[in-house]
């Protein structure tokens, strides 16, 4: 079978996400994860747009090599510039450049002719040649771009050496048959395509980026772009692992292998949904809690006589297979370690350290400990912002009777700051208090509580979106207390806009 290649651009494009940004601790650890799932590139960020991505790029470029190392650069000689430093300590670096080609955004947003546009990549692509030995060129808006004139562009930009040609439906726009005959147009189009690989980045605007990126590959494409969980800009990007379970599941009609070892698929689901604080939705496929459970008395039937008869593939064969107790209050440092690295986890010894004294807290409180109660311990090592505001203590008074009273404690640097506020329900109170100690202005616009583990000691994680100075900040907090939880995530989110605001401000 032929192979695909798998780009993921979780790192850049999947960050671009409204709250979805990491802490370069967070991009390296998620880079390695993604090295060990066998990804074949890492697109590991957009270098010249701030210090912070540079740096992040230079990070995981000098750390990761056992993949391609990609980076983001507009057909700019300062974006390619920006890009082969931060790029050059890779194993095997490339760059990854583009300009605008459909009409609308053509005029609209470059303000340029077709003609100049031409110029404008032949000339990124030569330079970038002369830096790195892999070059990638992407016709941004391409679904939306007059066929001809991407053909003239592609030839030309081959020419000039790119070796990779990536073909983005960079708004959704595009349905399967359409985009399969667009790649199609493209791969008999062009008459240098030979030399170079065709790539499909599709977004998910219509809900179709996982459909159009198979009808790019059975059309000519061999290498797709793609997220974990599907996260990106706007309504995000192919999803990783149902794009590459579909060609695993449909070999019939998909006869395509990847890399991808399919058993780290969960373990990498969790490990980004706990670092940017996105809940995986229960009925994702593939990775969602319900995506192997069934509750209809038929469909349970037919599971127990023959497993097929409702499940097209199995949860082995996605890293399902949990052991369902996986260590208590007596399990050693050993045994803790040696269980986060079977689950893809490798902390600095200090952090593991201060994980395993997390976990032992939770042992404490709860006779089964899960590996999901892992992921969120670990998460909030690898997970770890500038903590501006640390939780020291609260309390709550409530009752159906009384009015919701909450008082906390909360460090400030390196003083102790103490306030009290009434609310609606308790957790509104405990939020209102600390919104008198950190005095910044917020708005709530999200709240969702989840049960990570089963059983009646389930650890609560708590997810909450705020709203600051028209910025959405996302926290996350976990502990067997739902309202511990809730006032976790709240400075949690805040840490995150404080974390934001200092890096704007040396940027």
């Amino acid at each position: 079978m032929e192979k695909i290649f798998v780009f993921d651009t979780t790192l850049r494009d999947g960050e671009q996400s409204p709250g979805a940004s990491m802490s370069l601790e967070q991009k390296y650890e998620l880079a390695i994860q993604l090295s060990r799932l066998g990804v074949d590139v890492i697109e590991a960020g957009f270098p010249i747009s701030s210090p912070h991505q540079f740096e992040a790029c230079k990070t995981i470029s000098a750390k990761v090599k056992d993949t391609t190392i990609a980076v983001l650069a507009r057909a700019l000689e300062k974006d390619i510039d920006s890009a082969s430093e931060a790029v050059k300590a890779a194993a095997r670096p490339r760059i990854h450049t583009f300009i605008a080609t459909s009409p609308l955004h053509m005029k609209h947003k470059l303000n340029k002719d077709p003609d100049s546009v031409v110029e404008m990549a032949v000339k990124a692509v030569k330079y970038a040649r002369n830096k790195v030995a892999e070059v990638e060129f992407s016709p941004e808006d391409a679904t939306r771009s007059e066929i001809s004139f991407l053909r003239r562009i592609i030839e030309k930009v081959i020419d000039a050496g790119a070796t990779i040609i990536n073909i983005p439906d960079t708004v959704g726009y595009a349905v399967p048959e359409e985009f399969g005959g667009f790649i199609k147009a493209i791969r008999e189009g062009v008459p240098n395509i030979d030399k170079a690989i065709i790539s499909v980045h599709c977004h998910n605007d219509l809900g179709l980026g996982v459909a159009n990126t198979l009808a790019g590959v059975k059309n000519g494409a061999r290498q797709i772009e793609v997220t974990l969980n599907g996260i990106g800009e706007r309504a995000g990007n192919a999803a990783l692992e149902e794009t590459v379970m579909a060609m695993y599941v449909r070999k019939d009609l998909l006869p395509f292998t990847t890399n991808i070892n399919t058993h780290l698929l969960y373990n990498s689901s969790k490990m980004l949904s706990n670092i940017i604080g996105f809940p995986i939705p229960r009925n994702k496929p593939v990775v969602g809690e319900n995506a192997f459970a069934h509750e209809s008395g038929i469909h349970q039937d037919g599971v127990l006589k023959k497993r097929e008869t409702y499940e097209i593939m199995t949860p082995e064969s996605v890293g399902r297979e949990m052991s369902k107790i996986v260590l208590g209050r007596h399990s050693g440092l050993h045994g803790f370690k040696t269980r986060l690295i079977e689950l893809g986890f490798s902390l600095p010894e200090e952090d593991m350290k201060k994980a395993y004294e997390r976990f032992l807290e939770i042992a404490d409180r709860k006779k089964e400990v899960y590996d999901d109660d892992l992921f969120v311990i670990v998460s909030e090592q690898i997970g770890e912002i500038k903590q501006a505001f640390v939780l020291d203590y609260f309390s709550i008074q409530s009752g159906n009777t009384s009015v919701p009273t909450a008082a906390v404690r909360i460090r400030v640097k390196d003083k102790l700051e103490e306030e009290a506020a009434t609310g609606d329900g308790p957790v509104d109170a405990i939020f209102k208090a600390v919104d008198r100690v950190t005095n910044i202005k917020t708005k709530l616009t999200e709240y969702i509580v989840q049960a990570v583990t089963p059983e009646k000691t389930a650890m609560g994680e708590v997810s909450v979106t705020l709203k600051i100075e028209e910025k959405t900040f996302i926290g996350r907090g976990a502990s067997t207390d739902i309202l511990e939880a809730s006032a976790k995530a709240y400075i949690n989110a805040l840490n995150r806009y404080m974390t934001v605001t200092q890096l704007t401000a040396k940027d």
